[in-house]
């Protein structure tokens, strides 16, 4: 509750240190002072502006929206922070919730991803810090389900301005009615800029049912042409008359659809452009129309509006007399055009089916005419979130023109690219099932949607979803297009993406493999598309322990990659970059993977900013390597900043944040913190099968890690219940031949031999040690780690001639390791049991 004393106005004007996007004030705005007085008295963490329920709903007409710019310019000075958010469909509220994030000292959207930005944002708002005067105004927000996510609690405000009474089920309401009479005569005064009788201005109020959208239409159009009051209460009854006798459609209030008719026919006959243009603007959506869309789309075949796109003047003359009427609101420092959308409605209900059809195909060519060609450039991103407003409210789904159906997935593609994950799937799966009943589940448009839903499904983490969804496409495309369409190629790609989500990487490798030579034949090898096919066939060769491959096609798709003119952006660059740097790592060259990784990580911070993914992925991997090589505080402070960035920018139930939150239970466990090293591990660990499921490789080789924080605390049963667990399950999952099971089976030798199972836990360890020489050669870090570990526990079975010999081999191996001060390396000749931990990588 606010309290505020009737000098409530008097308190010195300040700005607030963050105001954008909140609309401009209306300067002919009159009354409602005891309504907005009761709004600053009452309003709580969320207030709803919402009609009264004998007020017009449905269209609206009697306010809320200038009340809540009203409210924010009248009370601007008590808060740090004001900002404004279209939410008519939940696409909008994301995006313009994120792009708040810079002024609270928050990585933009385009380095974090908008829906990752909004949640930031939202988290930031609740803490108060760096603003608790905040004010948050949400404008038509119709659905309460649609934005309650994006509503934060917390020291500053939220206002809610609706058609739908329903929000009072949610939160505190104001309720908004027509003017008063007083109120009505005052506005028309105002609005007409000249003496009225009040005995005139009363009636003229009376006709118009004290409806303030009604009311500014009047007193423009009066105003414009000079007509007296009388002259105009007669076209009103004139009109009203007609549409009596018209079966005027229901909904609307006799007073506005006639005020609208006398408007629009006396503009008619005066510039008929005017209304072919307002027409045209009534199949938009209601959200403000880019100026823009009119100039660069005056290449595209609109015959209703070709003559207005063809000749500038007539069509600045056009706005500036819908202007004038009160017809759009044109806003010069937006340049930008909205009509009111009672008037919208108002407009497409006055036409015959057969037109309204011809000019929503001109509104759907026009948009995609205006848009980029190019989705994946956020330079460009901009553009297409000023168009998005227009898809649902333009019917865009409905027409099967080539180009339209382009700009639809491009729209989608924006979406996902810039991590609006929910709404690009909204869209994509409205899309798919309308194309689908009109063209078939085999068309190519139908397929391509399906493609675009299995990247979003898999960046949303439903990898069972993005797997079935892939799977059924590629089939279809093949079928369809043929193996080597670039559509069908592209598909590809995705479905072995989820193949690597699933845990299936043997699969993944063997259709990436099909899959370059695919676009090697068809493409060449410097092709953007081939390097990223590479990319990912390198990721593969890592994910089935053939570390080798996985460093030299690495490096070798690191070389294309940055001589590459166009095609690849930083932060692919910058992911191939660092997956040689993990390739490294993994074949046990762990200083050269440090100053691979300082370069790739300096780059990132430079090119993509500290916050970026791609950036912070780097970080992870550079933490892991300086803690292999012994550099265990820089590591661990790496590790920490790194997961707390990750944390604030996706939350605990991330892959990313998880894989973070691994290599820092790991760093902590090394650096000798073993209580939180056990309690993040601990917390992590059960995240996986959530995310991955039970049997994923990630989450059953997570459970070594844990499992060695359990032995070292003293609880060795619990530790080899999950060193078991994890080996049984990745043999059967990855195969015995594979760095995941032969790293938990060390571990599951140590717990072996505390608790007194000195014979298994050998044959364990030889067992082991075969299959990591077989794989990996002898002098791989994990064979050696794996033998000086054996040779302990040969000793301590009396086998002294055997654990010398491994033992002097071992050490033969780790000399320059020792030299260089390896820890594993120290360990061993310390005579100290090594532990062998799994952090996951990406997919």
């Amino acid at each position: 509750m606010v309290e505020l004393s009737h000098a409530a106005n008097t308190v010195p004007e300040r700005q607030p240190e963050v105001w954008e996007k909140v609309p401009p004030r209306n300067r002919n705005f009159t009354g409602r002072d005891d309504m907005l007085v009761k709004l600053r008295q009452g309003i709580s963490t969320v207030t709803a502006v919402v009609p009264q329920p004998q007020a017009l709903q449905g269209w609206g007409g009697v306010g809320k929206t200038h009340l809540a710019i009203e409210y924010a310019h009248r009370y601007r000075s008590h808060y740090d922070l004001v900002w404004w958010i279209p939410s008519d469909q939940r696409v909008l509220v994301p995006s313009a919730l994120a792009a708040l994030a810079p002024h609270l000292g928050l990585p933009p959207a385009s380095a974090t991803g908008v829906e990752e930005a909004a949640e930031a944002v939202r988290r930031t708002l609740q803490s108060g810090v760096p603003y608790r005067r905040w004010l948050l105004i949400f404008d038509n927000a119709e659905e309460p389900g649609q934005v309650q996510e994006f509503i934060p609690r917390g020291p500053g405000h939220v206002l809610i301005t609706s058609r739908n009474p329903k929000w009072e089920d949610h939160f505190e309401t104001l309720q908004v009615d027509v003017f008063t009479r007083d109120e009505s005569v005052a506005f028309l005064k105002k609005r007409l800029r000249r003496e009225v009788p009040d005995d005139d201005a009363s009636r003229l109020a009376e006709q118009l049912g004290d409806l303030p959208l009604a009311l500014e239409q009047a007193g423009a159009l009066q105003y414009e042409t000079g007509m007296s009051v009388d002259e105009y209460l007669e076209q009103l009854g004139e009109q009203a008359s007609r549409l009596l006798g018209a079966n005027r459609a229901p909904g609307y209030p006799l007073s506005m659809t006639a005020a609208w008719k006398v408007s629009v026919s006396l503009l008619e006959d005066r510039l008929p452009e005017a209304i072919t243009l307002l027409r045209c603007c009534a199949f938009f959506g209601p959200e403000p129309i880019p100026r823009d869309v009119f100039r660069r789309g005056n290449k595209a075949v609109v015959p209703r509006l070709g003559k207005i796109l063809s000749d500038p003047i007539l069509l600045a003359t056009a706005l500036s007399e819908l202007r004038r009427f009160a017809l759009a609101r044109i806003e010069p420092t937006t340049r930008t055009i909205q009509v009111h959308r009672l008037i919208q409605a108002l407009l497409r209900d006055d036409l015959p089916e057969e037109d309204q059809a011809d000019i929503r195909h001109e509104v759907h060519v026009l948009l995609a005419g205006s848009a980029p060609s190019d989705p994946d450039e956020s330079a460009r991103w901009r553009r297409f979130e000023e168009l998005v407003a227009h898809v649902t409210p333009s019917g865009l789904e409905e027409c099967t023109d080539p180009t339209v159906r382009q700009f639809a997935l491009n729209v989608t593609r924006y979406l996902y690219i810039s991590g609006n994950y929910q709404s690009a799937r909204s869209f994509l799966e409205s899309f798919a099932e309308r194309w689908t009943e009109v063209s078939g589940a085999k068309h190519p448009d139908v397929l391509v949607a399906y493609k675009h839903l299995g990247n979003v499904l898999r960046g949303l983490g439903q990898y069972t979803a993005a797997y079935e969804t892939d799977h059924r496409t590629l089939d279809g495309m093949r079928e369809v297009l043929g193996h080597d369409h670039d559509e069908t190629l592209l598909t590809t790609n995705g479905y072995g993406a989820s193949l690597r989500a699933r845990g299936d990487f043997g699969a993944a490798r063997r259709l990436d493999e099909e899959s370059r030579a695919a676009h090697v034949s068809s493409r060449g090898l410097s092709h953007p598309s081939t390097l990223r096919v590479l990319n990912n066939l390198a990721l593969d060769y890592a994910l089935t322990s053939d570390y080798p491959q996985a460093r030299r096609l690495h490096q070798e798709t690191y070389l294309e990659m940055s001589d590459a003119v166009e095609g690849i952006g930083r932060s692919t660059l910058l992911l191939s970059w660092n997956g040689l740097a993990r390739a490294v790592r993994l074949c046990g060259d762990y200083t050269e993977a440090c100053d691979l990784g300082e370069e790739a990580y300096a780059y990132g911070v430079q090119e993509l900013t500290l916050d970026h993914h791609v950036t912070l992925l780097t970080a992870k991997d550079l933490s892991i390597a300086k803690r292999r090589s012994g550099e265990v505080a820089e590591a661990l402070d790496l590790a920490r900043d790194t997961h707390t960035r990750f944390q604030r920018l996706f939350g605990d139930e991330h892959p990313d944040t998880m894989a973070a939150a691994i290599n820092l239970s790991n760093a902590l466990r090394t650096a000798g913190d073993l209580d939180e090293a056990f309690a993040t591990a601990e917390r992590t660990v059960s995240l996986y099968p959530r995310v991955f499921g039970e049997e994923h490789p990630y989450s059953l080789a997570c459970g070594g890690n844990l499992a060695i924080l359990h032995r070292v605390r003293g609880d060795v049963a619990t530790a080899r219940y999950l060193d078991e667990r994890a080996v049984e399950g990745l043999v059967a999952t990855v195969g015995q031949r594979h760095h995941y099971p032969l790293t938990c089976a060390v571990g599951l030798q140590g717990d072996l031999m505390v608790l007194g199972e000195v014979t298994r836990a050998c044959e364990l360890g030889w067992e082991t040690l075969g299959r990591m020489r077989e794989l990996f050669g002898e002098n791989h870090f994990l064979s050696l780690a794996c033998a000086s570990n054996l040779a302990l526990d040969l000793r301590a079975a009396g086998e002294k001639e055997r654990a010398e010999i491994l033992y002097d081999d071992t050490m033969r191996r780790y000399e320059r390791p020792l030299e260089v001060g390896h820890p594993d390396a120290l360990f061993a000749s310390e005579g100290r049991r090594i532990e062998c931990d799994f952090d996951p990588p990406p997919i």
